[in-house]
């Protein structure tokens, strides 16, 4: 990847926790059916906040990667959905449920 641009970074930070999620999936439950699994984490506070952390990480990898190879505008990109993911992710975790 040679593009250094802000809106590859919001692209990126959006569909690498989609991927995040999608592993975790694979992981926790290959058996059932994606529609369950996130009816039922949805409704699983824990389930719910460790697939939110593995999607994090999913974007944190990404946010590493375009660090290190100097791709600024692109990691500003993936950390302002990073930003927007978390924090709703805290106030939901803390405050309701």
């Amino acid at each position: 990847m040679k593009k250094n641009k802000f809106l590859l970074g919001v692209i990126l930070g959006i569909v690498s926790p989609m991927l995040g999620i999608i592993v975790f999936y694979f992981w926790k439950a290959p058996s059932a059916r994606f529609s369950y699994f996130l009816e039922v984490m949805v409704n699983n506070k824990s389930l719910l906040t460790a697939a939110i952390s593995f999607s994090l990480l999913m974007n944190a990898i990404v946010f590493t990667w375009c660090v290190n190879t100097r791709k600024d505008k692109t990691a500003r990109g993936v950390f302002l959905v990073t930003l927007i993911i978390t924090i709703p992710a805290i106030i939901y975790k803390l405050f309701f449920r």
